[in-house]
């Protein structure tokens, strides 16, 4: 079997091909007008007419959604309501709360999702338990349907108050609009995309998936004649915001869930490959050219939440591995302050024009360039010899920088700590959050860039020790061929759990189930169903997440197991327990898992432990006060049990692992690297 694993990111392209236990990698720039060339141009050098499955992590929506180039769609809700896309949930950011001039980056006065003309109130309202407090005006709801068809939107989201209760309204409504606007025009209802409790999530949620079938439509189908084109016949799948594969047709029904997908494979390869060598705590840091996504592992699991944000306040009701971004890569930009400080990113030279060694008219030098400054790149080899690099325009470039006051070597010196710095900050940030120690956890460093400045975090984030993975340049991509299909559902529902709430209960899983089964035909057999809850005790505003749920028919023993799986839950959670107050249940989410093929890493030859001598030697400028003589070494050279002493840095061909003074790496069966403090 021969497997394709694709991961669109700012900068770069990154393919991966298996096939008879060998990996392959193919790395080129993307194209960030027409992403899908990037990919067809990867896929050709990867042999894609060989494949039998083709994977694939797209940030095309996201890109979309952040740049607001999105098609012209309308907003359908109840009357009264249509400024929930205004706004949001009400919270504002830490830094914004005694900020007047903050608005809403999705609100009418700044970049709105779909303008207030677009959306509009229908007369109908249902109550809490489903049943209509004031019937579909249907012939209010075509004079507003006349009025988008005369404003040529493209598609229609439909988010009706209770829905999640009872569908009737959204669905009759998707009728008429269907009638009205034609039969053709992409409609998504909330109560079949995000069948959720709590009004904006679940207007939020559609809203997105509205756009993303309209965007994902066109490159679906660009995408997959290209690859038609190139001879592949083989299973095209797409994977999803928790970095579970889908099929491309079956994705495309709800596309939202594959949103957010590219930052997700990073920490899916990271667990995977984990598992391999027996480290279940994990903090990945997936370091590219424009962001830093930083994510957690433990013990053996990515860290999921049931909701993601795209931007502030902007939720989607999607199960999704938890990622933190921060403006830190190869190509953050290096700029002088007024206050004459040097400031490292967040804003980034991208992949056009680049770091200023790129010679693509780029005049910001970048960390890129700074890492030329100090030998630790080198700009004959970068990117596995694709581009070459012109070192004396990153020395230009810092030359020009507006700061008398510093010497080349002092800003040369202060945005290699100040970006190290700010990368080590995200970091921690994350280990604070989830109260966890860090010395408990490996850094994994992947990204074109993670190998070559995680090992200088290390005592500053106080991990356990840095480890850099088989082929860290495209490690991201391979987390799409070491996940299994996922396909999910969930209902809203909020029933206290007792014994009499069993019926219900079974009823709702029966249901989703069954649903779900629909999808399989004959392979059902072959499918594991796994069931959860997010619930709370009584009086709660918000539930916990992921209780287990036990198979089988959901019997009145079953529900005092449901309860005590709570409060142990809760108890892990929040460090109390209160097994006096009742627990109602609110959100119901099944998943059917098919187990698919996954990426086999080969091990490595044993070596006898000697610590290596370096092919060659290099100057490290500007690192400290006068330069130092540091190793260089090939990685495809090395066998198990090797160790490599800092400083040094290891050439492999898609990415470059820089060591400082004082640290040593050993190399796993594997061919991993374990980067610790001598």
């Amino acid at each position: 079997m021969s497997m394709i694993g694709v991961d669109v990111g700012g900068t770069f392209t990154d393919v991966v091909s298996i096939e008879d236990g060998e990996i392959k990698t193919v790395k080129v720039s993307t194209d960030v007008r027409n992403t899908h060339l990037a990919v067809l141009e990867g896929a050709r050098e990867a042999g894609v007419q060989n494949a039998t499955v083709f994977n694939h992590a797209s940030t095309h929506g996201l890109n979309a959604v952040i740049t607001r180039r999105l098609p012209k769609i309308a907003f359908l809700t109840t009357l009264g309501h249509r400024d929930i896309l205004d706004i949001g949930s009400s919270y504002r950011p830490l830094d914004a709360l005694t900020d007047a001039s903050w608005r809403r980056g999705f609100g009418d006065a700044m970049r709105p999702l779909v303008p207030r003309y677009l959306r509009r109130g229908i007369r109908e309202r249902l109550k809490t338990d489903g049943s209509a407090l004031i019937p579909l005006d249907e012939a209010q709801a075509r004079e507003e349907l006349a009025v988008l068809r005369k404003c040529g939107v493209q598609g229609v989201s439909i988010c009706l108050i209770n829905a999640y209760v009872n569908p009737s309204h959204e669905e009759r409504l998707r009728e008429i609009v269907h009638e009205e606007l034609g039969a053709d025009i992409p409609v998504s209802i909330s109560s079949e995309t995000s069948p959720l409790a709590k009004e904006w999530a679940r207007a939020s949620t559609t809203t997105i998936d509205v756009f993303m079938k309209l965007i994902y439509g066109d490159y679906t189908k660009k995408l997959g004649d290209g690859l038609r084109e190139q001879g592949f016949s083989g299973d095209f799948n797409y994977a999803n915001c928790a970095a579970q594969l889908l099929n491309a047709d079956i994705a495309m029904e709800q596309p939202f869930e594959i949103v957010f997908a590219g930052p997700a494979a990073g920490t899916m390869a990271s667990a995977h490959f984990g598992k391999l060598i027996d480290r279940g705590n994990l903090l990945c840091v997936d370091l590219g050219g424009t962001s830093c996504d930083i994510s957690m592992v433990s013990g053996g699991d990515p860290y999921v939440n049931t909701t993601f944000l795209l931007e502030h306040d902007l939720i989607v009701n999607a199960l999704s591995n938890e990622v933190e971004s921060i403006g830190a890569g190869g190509g953050s930009l290096v700029k002088i302050a007024p206050s004459g400080e040097v400031l490292v990113g967040p804003g980034s030279a991208g992949a056009d024009p680049g770091p200023a060694c790129y010679g693509k008219g780029g005049t910001e030098p970048a960390t890129t360039d700074t890492l030329i400054m100090m030998g630790v790149i080198d700009p004959k080899t970068f990117a596995g010899g694709r581009m070459s690099l012109d070192p004396s325009l990153s020395e230009r470039a810092f030359n020009d920088l507006d700061a008398p006051q510093l010497s080349l070597h002092q800003r040369v010196n202060y945005a290699f700590n100040i970006g190290i710095n700010n990368i080590a900050e995200g970091v921690t940030n994350i280990a604070i959050k989830h109260g966890i120690d860090p010395r408990d956890y490996s850094l994994v460093a992947f990204g074109a860039a993670g190998p070559m400045l995680l090992p200088a975090c290390l005592d500053l984030v106080h991990a356990r020790d840095v480890i850099v993975p088989p082929h860290p340049g495209l490690f991201s991509a391979l987390g799409l061929v070491s996940s299994d299909q996922v396909y999910g559902d969930s209902r809203s529902s909020y029933v206290m759990l007792g014994h009499d709430a069993a019926e219900s209960i079974n009823k709702i899983y029966g249901q989703m189930e069954e649903k779900l089964r629909e999808r399989f035909d004959d392979s059902a057999a072959n499918v594991e169903f796994v069931r959860s809850m997010d619930a709370r005790l009584a009086g709660q505003t918000w539930e916990t997440p992921f209780v287990s749920v036990p198979s089988g028919t959901i019997d009145a023993g079953k529900v005092d197991e449901m309860i005590e799986t709570f409060h142990q839950v809760y108890e892990s959670r929040a460090g109390n327990r209160f097994d006096g107050l009742p627990v109602q249940a609110v959100t119901y989410r099944v998943e059917a898992v098919i187990k698919v093929d996954k990426v086999d890493y080969p091990r490595l030859e044993k070596g006898n432990g000697d610590v290596l001598t370096p092919e060659s030697t290099f100057e490290l400028r500007y690192l400290t006060d006068e330069p130092v003589t540091a190793g260089r070494y090939q990685r495809e050279t090395f066998k198990a049990g090797d160790r490599i002493e800092g400083p040094a840095v290891i050439h492999e061909a898609l990415s470059t692992t820089f060591m400082l003074p004082g640290q040593v790496a050993e190399v796993g069966e594997y061919g991993e690297l374990r980067i610790t403090r001598a």
